[in-house]
């Protein structure tokens, strides 16, 4: 019998799973999807969460496999307006680590089977839930018919489309935003190594970061007449048509920063649009939220997965304590108010990054171009920056 049910497999569920395993918490993970996600979306995994990582040992295998990024540029019209190091954020982790979520979900995963060998249940689709007061009850389309599971304590980790979240009644302030992007992976012709680079064209930003493998991540920010994109949809990653989108981001690209990349390269597409889904509350009786379930923002400085990350390292000590007979009321409580104003605060960096992002006359381009070497070259306001975008 679990002392816990996990309802999702994605980065967040199994850190946590990874988390209760090894402090001796039985823990059951069902995950509707019966195979691992290969999609290559979040990269970015920043130092506060690869600390909370390296308690679950699993940092240094990320490490190991992803790329370093120390530094980044920002540049316009050919020439470089600005530099920031990393190497102040943090004694042990002086950098974002680039690394595919598929890689870091593959290693998250090794890591649970580990510690606890049928833990995960995949192909299990959970369709209700009941919370009686001292113990909640789900049944699960598995394909062969209706599963039972039963725990003391649910956690959720199932995601923007969250069905726990939904059973419970869990209500959201949502926030749409008109910003829409499109992203792709291609062989690495640029030069700049690991560093990334964002260049600040009029028509919108072009993000670029390095990944493993000598590839590159570019992400474009499309504009009112962008339609040629295959219009992207709001509200998250979606496939892109890899023929005729990997041509006009190529296309895009070239024109906005100067840059060829070699369209026959592409090993991922994906459009997205953005909105913040906030819950109005993460602890549910005995269902606790984390991850994407209780907070979406933008993908823009790539704060979800980190943030669903130090939820769960948050969250596992209060767990730890209540199945040994512990009074916790009072630590959930206080845990998710942190957490709900983490996620705010998140929600208004993510605001801030794209609004810098965005369009602009000639005019406006240059009084932003130059306030950003402006500001960047004060060494005090250049670190803090440094410490906001790697959310320290």
């Amino acid at each position: 019998m679990a002392d816990v049910l996990i309802i999702g497999a994605g980065p967040v569920g199994l850190f946590m799973a990874a988390l209760l395993l090894q402090d001796g918490v039985e823990v059951q993970v069902l995950e509707q999807r019966s195979a691992p996600e290969p999609q290559s979306r979040a990269i970015g995994i920043h130092p506060p969460a690869l600390a909370a990582l390296a308690g679950a040992g699993v940092a240094g295998d990320l490490v190991a496999e992803g790329v370093q990024i120390r530094g980044g540029m920002a540049l316009a019209g050919g020439k470089c307006l600005a530099r920031m190091s990393f190497a102040g954020v943090s004694d042990r982790f002086p950098f974002v680590l680039s690394l595919p979520q598929a890689r870091t979900e593959a290693h998250l995963e090794r890591r649970v089977n580990e510690l606890g060998d049928g833990a995960l249940h995949r192909g299990v689709r959970l369709t209700r839930l009941s919370d009686d007061g001292g113990r909640v009850s789900v049944e699960a389309d598995a394909g062969r018919g209706t599963l039972g599971y039963s725990a003391p304590l649910v956690i959720a980790a199932d995601g923007v489309r969250s069905t726990v979240r939904a059973l419970q009644g869990i209500d959201l302030r949502v926030k749409e935003y008109p910003d829409s992007y499109l992203m792709g992976d291609f062989a690495d012709g640029t030069g700049f190594g690991p560093d990334a680079a964002l260049f600040l064209s009029g028509a919108g930003i072009v993000e670029s970061f390095p990944l493993p493998g000598r590839l590159r991540r570019w992400v474009v920010r499309l504009g009112t007449g962008d339609s040629t994109a295959g219009g992207p949809a709001a509200g998250g990653p979606s496939a892109g048509r890899p023929g005729a989108d990997a041509r006009w981001l190529v296309r895009c690209v070239r024109e906005r920063t100067g840059f060829d990349i070699d369209g026959g390269t592409n090993s991922m597409l994906s459009r997205f649009g953005v909105r913040t889904r906030l819950a109005r509350r993460m602890v549910a009786g005995r269902v606790v939220m984390i991850g994407d379930a209780a907070h979406e923002v933008s993908p823009i400085g790539g704060q979800g997965m980190n943030l669903g990350w130090l939820d769960a390292a948050a969250l596992a000590p209060i767990v730890s304590a209540a199945v040994r007979g512990q009074e916790v009321g009072g630590a959930l409580r206080a845990f998710e108010r942190t957490r709900l104003r983490a996620a705010a605060r998140a929600a208004r960096q993510a605001e801030i990054n794209m609004a810098l992002g965005r369009p602009l006359t000639d005019r406006l381009l240059a009084l932003r171009n130059r306030g950003i070497a402006g500001v960047a070259a004060v060494p005090a306001v250049n670190s803090l920056i440094a410490r906001r975008f790697t959310m320290q």
